[in-house]
């Protein structure tokens, strides 16, 4: 397979809308990717914003064709892509989780977030834009963001962009195309879960009734998280729906 195109922009919108236009106005190969050096109007899931200061963190985003993915089982390609990312991070250290359903924690602090976006078309996925945001070299952060750490931070040293980006690129095409051929969901689902933050013990929630006591019981297929209330009973979440208490 020939290395994946990277086309580089000193400052865009948004990494992910870049990729959109350009998929809109011709036929992109599959892993095109586009970095930049800062984003204006980088965005992450359900229209939060991501905050980075300009030339020292990885925003990046490639595009898929993920023909054998049922749009049911979309969530496959957010435990590839997570994944990945910590594929490349646990040579720094061993407290990286997967913040269900797709931020990258270190302890208790935010790493990495991921935004996917996915065009359908039938019963298929037609294309799927990955975009992700990483703290890489930031070491000083505004007071608005509760919990954010970089790898510059974890590690003590400075890391090039470039060779973190294709690190994780590679992971990702590597992962990927052992998934399409030989199609094991339960494999990936079970090292996902296995990686996931606070997949142990109790801990603290937030929904809409306020602050309650839980702990997992599961992930479905289609993302949403369940958890298990003290006294047994069950509780199941899509995105945004509930929020992790630090």
């Amino acid at each position: 397979m020939q290395a994946p195109k990277i086309e580089y922009f000193k400052s865009l919108d948004s990494t992910n809308q870049q990729l959109k236009e350009m998929a809109t106005e011709r036929s992109i190969a599959e892993f095109t990717s586009v970095v930049a050096d800062y984003q204006t109007a980088g965005r992450g899931r359900q229209g939060t914003r991501w905050e980075s200061t300009e030339g020292l963190n990885l925003t990046f985003s490639f595009l898929i064709k993920p023909y054998f993915i049922d749009i049911n089982n979309q969530f496959e390609i957010t435990q590839l892509i997570t994944l990945s990312i910590l594929d490349v991070l646990k040579p720094f250290g061993n407290e990286f989780r997967i913040k269900w359903p797709n931020d990258i924690y270190s302890g208790d602090k935010k790493l990495a977030g991921i935004l996917i976006e996915n065009n359908l078309k039938g019963r298929q996925i037609s294309s799927s834009i990955i975009g992700i945001g990483l703290n890489l070299n930031q070491v000083t952060f505004s007071p608005d963001i509760p919990n954010p750490i970089s790898l510059c931070q974890i590690s003590g040293k400075t890391h090039d962009r470039d060779t973190v980006m294709k690190d994780i690129l590679n992971s990702f095409i590597k992962r990927y195309s052992e998934f399409a051929t030989i199609q094991d969901p339960i494999q990936l689902f079970d090292e996902y879960y296995a990686n996931l933050y606070r997949n142990r013990g109790m801990h603290s929630y937030r929904d809409e009734n306020g602050v309650f006591e839980a702990s997992f019981h599961s992930v479905k297929p289609e993302g949403h998280l369940v958890l298990r209330l003290p006294d047994g009973s069950l509780r199941e979440y899509a995105f945004k729906e509930v929020e992790f208490v630090i």
